[in-house]
């Protein structure tokens, strides 16, 4: 009852709801429908039965619509040459329900909503890095996540695996960095005249960056690191011109740092990671490859990738239809890696393989659109609305960058994005 009167309760209820989806779902008419699912219904029902009792169901002008809309044409398009409608109705209902929250963002969110949907993405975040850190020092999950020679495990979350955790975790950690240095700037200013509510957000800003930096390092995710590297340094750099030139100082002075051999740039535990890549990126048979436990994850990686490559030249210009890479993956599966994972672990070729020419280029014209809108965003704020702006903006490099390894837009992460991007047009319109 009390979404039907107040909508945005339902929205401010869905972000927390969010990374708990894996958790809570039931079966319904043979597809598995959750929580999440459940309570985005609930919510849009709500919004246009409200509408519709005022006599009028008027949908916003916001920006973004006419290259979604696109990207979806081209999704339609490949469905001619699925062998799984199913797979496909279920992929493109994704981007569905994901323009819906983003248009209902735009037309219900006000000014004032901001700060509690700030507070509930950094609190989700919180509760997730919180769990994380606790599963991997108390050593709580699968045997197969322990590392360390058994010392600590890999956090995994409410997400049952920790890439996708770690993903998650990675899309707010811009937002919360980005708010932190913001209110670091104000300090100063509060002293002389405190204001408990920012002095309250700036603090909780504080945890929470922290705390994802933790669980982060816990979950030992190379992708996720890449991204957060990626979206701290863009974070930083357009958050403002003073902020970029003192930024660009302190990365200077860190690289000649690590140049002259005075400085080490990461600790030897991710260097190490990282170090595992180079001599399985360099074999030349995946089918053949020698596999270890310490390269099974990236040839298992390149085989899926290879796959995607053979499906997007057997099938150039529309792909093998949208959600289909499992559904055929069994025909152009390389040696032993037989099991399809889902996806080809990079959302890029993914694209490619499963909607062809015309969608890899129809969904690069909606991801260049949502980086101009995220930068026009930064641009036309100011404070605090500037920071969260900024924020976004970072959270989209971090997902471009992930995705190059992995695919995000799974377990729900898909809405949390599309929530963030109704914020900025939010943040945009009321500074206008």
């Amino acid at each position: 009852l009390l979404i039907l009167l107040r909508p945005t309760f339902g929205l401010l209820a869905l972000v927390p709801v969010i990374p708990l989806s894996p958790l809570v779902s039931i079966q319904v008419g043979g597809v598995r429908v959750g929580g999440m699912e459940a309570l985005l219904g609930l919510t849009l029902a709500a919004w246009l039965l409200r509408m519709a009792s005022q006599g009028q169901v008027i949908l916003p002008a916001a920006p973004l619509v006419v290259p979604w809309l696109l990207w979806l044409a081209a999704c339609l398009f490949s469905w001619t040459q699925a062998l799984s409608l199913g797979a496909a109705l279920g992929e493109t209902a994704k981007w569905i329900e994901m323009l819906a929250l983003y248009l209902f963002v735009v037309a219900v969110v006000g000014q004032r909503h901001i700060p509690w949907l700030l507070t509930a993405f950094l609190v989700a975040a919180l509760a997730q890095a919180a769990l994380g850190i606790y599963q991997s020092f108390m050593r709580v999950g699968p045997e197969g996540f322990l590392i360390f020679e058994g010392q600590m495990l890999r956090a995994y979350g409410t997400f049952y695996q920790p890439n996708p955790y770690a993903g998650y975790l990675g899309l707010t950690l811009p937002i919360a960095y980005s708010v932190f240095l913001w209110g670091l700037g104000r300090t100063v200013t509060w002293v002389r005249a405190p204001q408990l509510g920012y002095v309250l957000l700036f603090g909780l800003t504080a945890i929470v960056f922290g705390s994802i930096t933790v669980a982060m390092y816990a979950s030992q995710s190379r992708g996720a690191w890449l991204g957060a590297l990626a979206a701290v340094l863009t974070t930083s750099f357009v958050r403002s011109r003073r902020a970029a030139i003192l930024f660009g100082f302190l990365v200077a002075a860190l690289l000649i740092g690590v140049a002259s051999g005075t400085v080490e740039l990461l600790p030897a535990g991710i260097t190490q990671r990282f170090a595992e890549v180079i001599p399985t990126v360099q074999v030349s048979n995946i089918a053949t490859a020698e596999v270890t436990d310490a390269n099974f994850p990236v040839i298992e990686r390149l085989a899926h990738w290879q796959a995607a490559l053979d499906m997007w030249r057997d099938h150039l210009w529309l792909g093998v239809g949208l959600g289909n890479y499992p559904v055929i993956y069994p025909v152009y599966a390389i040696g032993r890696w037989r099991d399809a994972l889902g996806h080809a672990h990079n959302f890029y070729l993914n694209v490619a393989a499963e909607t062809g020419l015309i969608g890899l280029l129809f969904y690069s014209v909606f991801w260049c659109s949502l980086f101009w809108l995220s930068w026009r965003a930064v641009c036309a704020t100011q404070g605090l609305s500037r920071a969260i702006a900024a924020g976004v903006f970072g959270m989209l490099v971090a997902l471009s960058v992930h995705n190059g390894v992995d695919n995000l837009f799974v377990q729900g992460m898909y809405l949390h994005f599309a929530v963030a991007l109704g914020i900025l047009v939010v943040l945009r319109g009321a500074d206008n």
